[in-house]
């Protein structure tokens, strides 16, 4: 192809261009400045601590599956292999949790949340997503929020495979929400036009979760 050449339409091109119009995936988010890193009413951690909703499923490679639905031209099912042949990405990131610890400079390996939607091309109608766990868990989050250039289906954390009590063989990890909504097990992505509430939305969490807004509960 000569350099005066530009590659031929198709839908993933054409997807894009309309996300740029729209502005799909712009949150507002603004870059901060290292004094404030840590959110309000946070504390710095060095571990990890495991929290869960008292069982922690565990998921064989062989078994795993993702399902990609809801409102997007390619409903997809992923095996292990499958969700592996994917362009892979890396990432570091701080991590604040709603009980009031942040881990800073987190190593991730994983598939990056903006190459599994340009494979499943969300509709134009598409807003916001539920996450539903192995466990049964879910949690709900705005497609812009989902879509985070920082975002990432992770299956790896500091070099090694992630491990079953922290998500493993794979969980979202999107750094700018409390970790609540970075939902563990991974097991479905479902697109909708309008928000509902995951688990613990219903139980009294806020439905966006900033922490640098400390939106902790439903009327912060």
């Amino acid at each position: 192809m000569s350099d005066d050449q530009t590659p031929a339409d198709s839908k993933l091109t054409s997807s894009k261009r309309r996300w740029a119009a729209e502005g799909k995936f712009l949150t507002g988010r603004i870059s901060r400045p290292e004094t404030e890193r840590l959110p309000p009413g946070q504390h710095l951690v060095k571990n990890w601590p495991v929290l869960d909703l008292g069982q922690q499923p565990v998921i064989s490679t062989d078994s795993w599956r993702l399902e990609v639905r809801g409102l997007i031209e390619t409903p997809l099912t992923l095996t292990w292999a499958d969700f592996q042949a994917i362009e892979q990405s890396t990432g570091v990131s701080d991590i604040h949790c709603v009980t009031t610890w942040s881990r800073y400079d987190n190593n991730w390996l994983g598939v990056s949340t903006r190459d599994l939607l340009d494979r499943a091309m969300p509709k134009p109608e598409a807003a916001y997503v539920m996450l539903t766990s192995y466990d049964g868990y879910t949690t709900n989050l705005p497609l812009a929020d989902f879509a985070a250039e920082d975002a990432i289906l992770a299956t790896s954390w500091e070099g090694l495979p992630l491990t079953p009590d922290h998500g493993g063989p794979m969980r979202l990890v999107v750094p700018h929400l409390y970790f609540w909504k970075s939902a563990k097990w991974l097991r479905r992505i479902e697109l909708l036009a309008a928000d509902e509430a995951g688990f613990w939305e219903k139980n009294g969490y806020h439905m966006c979760g900033d922490p640098w807004r400390e939106q902790r509960y439903s009327d912060d």
